[in-house]
């Protein structure tokens, strides 16, 4: 479990994120949502220490990031994986060579050992065979699966997606979403997903976060966004057709009810 307390962030006289609370379960995906310049990617930077905060806590399994020494931050990180938004995969390097590239930098592990973790998470992510194959020649959700192999590689008790659907077209997208979700419930990973893609919030949102102006404006489930009372948070889903139509529905069901 993740759990964030209080936390503010500015830059200069900016507050980017103000007196933000929240709890991460493992098993359990977390979606950070909210529109550009909501603070959702500044509060992600923070929970992963790649940023630091004015005040407030990001406590691991209890244990405060904020506070940990340089020694204690790095046996941290080898516990979480990232899932880059352009997937961030090596040209000159092979799908095997990128997916192993964690193994080489933390591991002391044999050569068939750090193969034999590749090709069982390569496997986990349906990309079975593909090993010699470079980045150029594969499409583009192949390439956000092979960077979620990466991910997991080192069997991470935490997992940050960040925009994992970015530039895919929605079939594609709903393969990474169903695998995220299928990864983070099968090894009881905590994961926390940073997207404005409302078919991810839909498919994968055990948990949402909605972000506005630096404030949480609103905390809930994928079954309860659609019933939402919150203004804001309403207009942001109503940019979403997807959303959009889901509670038009439901309140069309509701005025029919009412009959």
């Amino acid at each position: 479990m993740i759990e964030i307390i209080n936390i503010k962030k500015s830059f200069g006289d900016k507050v980017v994120i103000n007196n933000v609370s929240a709890k991460m379960e493992a098993g359990k995906t977390s979606l950070i949502i909210g529109a550009s310049g909501s603070g959702k990617t500044v509060l992600m930077k923070i929970m992963i220490g790649l940023m630091g905060v004015d005040s407030g806590a990001v406590l691991y399994e209890g244990r405060d990031l904020t506070k940990m020494g340089q020694a204690e931050l790095k046996e941290l990180r080898k516990q979480i994986g990232i899932l880059f938004q352009g997937s961030a995969l090596f040209d000159s390097k092979s799908v095997q060579e990128n997916v192993m590239f964690p193994l080489d930098m933390f591991t002391n592990h044999t050569q068939a050992k750090k193969l034999e973790r590749v090709n069982e998470v390569l496997d986990r992510v349906n990309l079975k065979d593909t090993n010699k194959k470079y980045p150029n020649e594969i499409s583009g959700g192949m390439k956000k699966r092979v960077a979620l192999a990466r991910a997991i590689v080192m069997n991470p008790k935490y997992l940050f997606c960040d925009e994992p659907n970015s530039g895919l077209d929605p079939q594609t997208s709903l393969v990474i979403d169903r695998l995220v979700k299928e990864i983070t419930t099968e090894y009881h990973i905590t994961t926390i997903i940073n997207t404005h893609d409302m078919n991810t919030v839909m498919e994968s949102g055990d948990h949402i976060v909605y972000m506005y102006q630096g404030n949480k404006q609103w905390e809930g489930t994928n079954k309860e966004i659609v019933f939402s009372k919150d203004e804001k948070l309403n207009a942001f889903i109503f940019a979403s057709d997807f959303l959009a139509k889901a509670k038009a529905a439901n309140m069309a069901m509701q005025k029919e009810g009412t009959k």
